[in-house]
């Protein structure tokens, strides 16, 4: 009895938790390989239901974008220079996360109660864009993270009401990322002020702003990757009960502190990394350690109908090669699309819904039993 009513008392706590809105929980990671290649990896959670991140939409070269703004499509208007593939939302042409035909990588990661973007006015709509509309401009007009630097100040990110997100505002931060390595996390607040951090480690959570998450670093600087050395107290030896000691306090829960934290101590301990290959298969397994089961985040006691906070896709992109890489929560199997082979200059914009698959691939190899003979 005292059990049931501990885990009721944990639920109410964790129901108090996500009522004041929704959540979405993901997590970044960058890895590098020996033969140069850099991949950027990230898990999507989004609380409100099943946002349908599994299609992707493709975008040529010189494709016209107009962008939204509070009045309509009256906003910044320009035609791409490079094509690129996106993850989609709610059936809309962009989502979280981005690849372009050069190897520039855009990812969005909601940051509610800091992000604050400038005050819509009529008089600069025509350079003003949406946040979807950012990571278009971004990933259709550059090949490094030093030119979208350089350009932001040209556009002004004003904040766009979209219904199907719920009614849910759309704060996010960005991270950029290209195939030298380069890596920024852009934030804007405060009214629109813009604030460019250098990714740590290539790591990125959500709230608060980034530079308190590095500042929260130093709370760890304890663990180690190796155990803990035996002490001897009172004439008793004390040892370590088994493995992973000297990481014994990494916190482990799904708040974004914790998950930066955990995510920035899973990626200064990776071992080295010979190819591309091998550094797309180390970010998913460490990215396995992010996923939020079903249910998990969800208030009461009942099972969600639908799928608040879980992680509904997991993508690795790896910018040198220009592949992304992606499963998702009803698949594990990896899919991947290389960019290299698509010829963007003469595709039209198209939607892609070869991720789709609700079922989980499995291969039977009951077949290679071989009989006694």
């Amino acid at each position: 009895m005292l059990v049931k009513q501990s885990v009721r008392a944990l639920c109410a706590v964790l129901a108090l938790a996500v009522a004041d809105g929704p959540t979405w929980a993901c997590t970044g990671i960058s890895l590098k390989a020996a033969d140069g290649a850099v991949v950027v990896s990230r898990t999507v959670e989004w609380a409100l239901s099943d946002a349908m991140h599994d299609s992707l939409v493709l975008f040529p070269r010189a494709y016209a974008f107009i962008a939204q703004t509070p009045e309509g499509s009256n906003g910044l208007s320009w035609n791409g220079r490079y094509g690129f593939v996106s993850l989609r939302a709610y059936d809309q042409d962009y989502g979280p996360d981005g690849l372009n035909e050069v190897g520039l990588y855009v990812g969005m990661y909601y940051f509610p109660g800091f992000a604050d973007f400038a005050p819509y006015d009529k008089a600069q709509a025509k350079r003003s864009l949406s946040v979807g509309d950012l990571m278009r401009w971004m990933l259709s007009s550059f090949t490094t993270v030093a030119e979208v630097r350089a350009a932001l100040p040209e556009v002004r990110v004003v904040n766009v009401d979209d219904p199907r997100f719920g009614g849910a505002a759309l704060p996010f931060h960005w991270k950029i990322a290209d195939p030298s390595g380069a890596s920024v996390v852009i934030e804007i607040v405060d009214g629109g002020q813009v604030k460019v951090h250098e990714a740590v480690l290539g790591v990125i959570t959500n709230s608060p702003e980034y530079d308190w998450h590095v500042t929260n670093l130093r709370n760890y600087l304890g663990l180690q990757q190796g155990p803990k050395a035996p002490v001897k107290v009172d004439g008793v030896t004390l040892a370590p009960l088994g493995a992973g000691s000297g990481l014994l306090g990494l916190p482990g829960d799904f708040t974004p502190p914790s998950r930066f934290v955990r995510a920035a101590a899973f990626t200064a301990s990776v071992r080295t990394l010979a190819t591309a290959e091998d550094a797309i298969g180390e970010s998913f397994r460490i990215l396995d350690s992010f996923n939020i089961p079903l249910g998990t985040l969800a208030s009461g006691f009942e099972q969600a109908k639908d799928i608040p906070g879980a992680t509904q896709i997991t993508t690795a992109a790896d910018l040198k090669n220009r592949v992304l890489y992606f499963h998702t929560m009803a698949n594990r199997q990896v899919q991947k699309l290389d960019l290299k082979q698509i010829d963007f200059a003469k595709i039209p914009q198209q939607v892609l819904n070869s991720g789709t698959s609700r079922r989980q691939a499995v291969r039977d190899i009951t077949g290679d039993v071989k009989p006694q003979r």
